[in-house]
């Protein structure tokens, strides 16, 4: 129920998850306000987040604190153009959500 609530408030109510039954993470990321830590950074405070690959089937707009929504091949998104655009760590984690679908380039 919190990660449709979650993809719901970050893709908008008609992204259609497909969430399966038993919904696990992918890994588990730790931030931290010192980006040198870990490399993954959240400036404003510590925080734990659960990453989970999941597919939709509708229409995705960003509502709330996504600000923008782009889609990418995997090969795409591994690119450097678009790893420089990442920031927060978010470029590593990428990578490791296309490894754990078996689909990293």
């Amino acid at each position: 129920e919190a990660l449709l609530r979650h993809l719901e408030k970050d893709l908008g109510p008609l992204a259609l998850p497909k969430i399966p039954p038993e919904p696990a993470p992918f890994t588990v990321v730790e931030y931290f306000p010192d980006p040198d830590i870990s490399g993954f950074h959240d400036p404003r405070q510590h925080a734990v987040s659960l990453a989970f690959v999941v597919p939709v089937s509708g229409d995705c707009q960003p509502t709330q604190a996504a600000l923008d929504l782009a889609w990418y091949t995997p090969e795409q998104a591994v690119s450097e153009a678009v790893r420089r655009d990442m920031t927060s760590g978010h470029d590593r984690l990428i990578r490791l959500a296309l490894a754990s679908v078996g689909v990293l380039p």
